[in-house]
Order: C-alpha cells, then sequence, then structure tokens
C-alpha cells in the first residue's frame, strides 16, 4: 500500500480483490499465506473467494472465529431456511486462513463478531440436540434479527416451531 493513500486514510490492501460499497472503509486487514487478503469493514469480514476475487462475510453470519498459532479459522453461517421473521443458519465447513503478519485483524473480528450480538440464549431440544436463539444486529440495518442454528442431527421442523413462536412473542414485545 502506499504511504499517500495510507495517509490519506486509505487502508485498502494493494492488490485486494471485493469490491467495497460507497462508505465502507477498511478498519484492518492482513495478507493470507497463498495469497489474498482478510479485510475488516464496518458490514463485514473479505476474505479470499478461492478463485483469486474476495467476497464479503456480514458479522451477523459469522458463527464462529478463532486464532491460534497464525491460523485464523472462520465457520460462516447460511440462511438455510425462515421460521416467521426468525433465521433458521446451518454452519459452513470451517475455512482457514494462516496469516504471517495478523494486525489487529483477529482481534477487530471478535469486537465486531461480539458486538453483532445483542442476546443469545441456548435451549436443549429432545434427546441428544439443542439450538441457539440469537438476536444480532444485521451490518447496514436497523433493528436485529432472531437468529436460530439447530445442532446436527436436532429436529429442524421442531426448532423452526418453536422459533416462529419466540419471534412473534418479541415482535410483540416490542410493539
Amino acid at each position: 500500500m502506499s504511504f499517500l493513500r495510507r495517509l490519506l486514510g486509505d487502508h485498502t490492501p494493494d492488490g485486494f480483490a471485493g469490491s467495497l460499497d460507497a462508505g465502507e472503509d477498511v478498519v484492518d486487514s492482513a495478507q493470507v499465506e497463498g495469497g489474498g487478503h482478510l479485510v475488516v469493514t464496518p458490514l463485514g469480514l473479505w476474505i479470499p473467494d478461492g478463485s483469486g476475487g474476495a467476497r464479503r462475510v456480514g458479522w451477523h453470519l459469522i458463527g464462529k472465529a478463532a486464532w491460534k498459532d497464525g491460523v485464523f479459522t472462520l465457520t460462516e453461517s447460511a440462511e438455510s431456511g425462515t421460521a416467521g421473521s426468525a433465521v433458521v443458519l446451518t454452519d459452513l465447513t470451517p475455512v482457514r486462513f494462516t496469516l504471517p503478519e495478523p494486525a489487529r485483524v483477529p482481534h477487530h473480528v471478535r469486537l465486531r463478531v461480539d458486538g453483532s450480538v445483542r442476546s443469545r440464549h441456548r435451549q436443549e431440544i429432545g434427546p441428544g440436540g439443542g439450538a441457539w436463539f440469537v438476536q444480532r444486529k444485521v451490518p447496514g440495518r436497523d433493528g436485529t434479527v432472531l437468529q436460530v442454528r439447530p445442532d446436527p442431527g436436532t429436529d429442524v421442523t421442531l426448532v423452526a416451531a418453536i422459533a416462529e413462536q419466540v419471534a412473534a412473542k418479541l415482535a410483540h414485545a416490542a410493539e
């Protein structure tokens, strides 16, 4: 990155393959071993997409993020359905990024993921399963969304029915 760009406040790394939205400023970044960058913005974490490009994962769709021994592990959640106004999530396969010089990227990710959570509740549902119910702030939108992430093997239909009732109660309480 050129000194002049950094001096003027542009923290976008040289060679960054993403396309930032208007007003989406780079908070921090780290080069990924093997190519690409992890880039932190107010709207999410940009990650290499495997084809030479980059894509943004919104803070509300980061299920887990871990930093250990120079490796950043990201578990992204996909919206797999709805239950009333609640969103049902499914965790994707974790992706690992080796960061030779992480800067403060792991710290910023933790702050922003934790900052997106307004409340969380773990509910056991039937034998051997359960679900997390989490209210989260979605970057760039007002209010919160109720997300539910069933454990693998838990009856998703039952979890969705419960989530729909919880979402209705939360909406009624907000009126």
